[in-house]
């Protein structure tokens, strides 16, 4: 599977499941994690579209069904329930460095390739997972 199209794949999981957590987080930071969760799937709906027109740029087919989503996502649904706020961090968090991992080897490969424009793209990507990571850490400490 084209790693372009696990990576949209997981930015549909991904929006979907911070809305789930944006409606659902509970307790004293509720404003602060809900305001925090919607600029996130903002930013995911952004990606996504962006890495559906650069595969069409290379005449790839993105993938568009809810099914081939499921079934090539690495990210993994979460049910409907109250999401305290460290619970609701430490889950963006683990997904966070997912989706920053697999950024990292979508630009290394595009590198070796000399595809600059996927470099660029995905260059963006990595340097706001680093700083959401950063505010994530800051948030989760004790």
């Amino acid at each position: 599977m084209n790693k372009l199209n696990v990576y949209l794949s997981n930015l549909a999981v991904w929006t979907a499941k911070l809305h789930n957590i944006h409606w659902n987080v509970t307790g004293c930071a509720f404003v602060q994690v809900h305001e925090f969760t919607e600029k996130l799937y903002d930013e995911t709906f952004e990606q996504y579209d962006a890495v559906a027109e650069i595969q069409k740029m290379r005449n790839e087919m993105p993938l568009v069904k809810l099914s081939d989503f499921l079934a090539n996502a690495t990210l993994k649904e979460i049910d409907a329930k109250d999401f305290s706020v460290s619970e609701a961090l430490a889950l963006v968090e683990s997904d966070m460095k997912l989706m920053s991992a697999l950024a990292k080897e979508i630009r290394d490969e595009a590198a070796n390739k000399d595809d600059f424009q996927v470099v660029a793209l995905f260059e963006g990507y990595l340097e706001g997972y680093a700083k959401n990571l950063w505010f994530l850490r800051a948030m989760l400490t004790k």
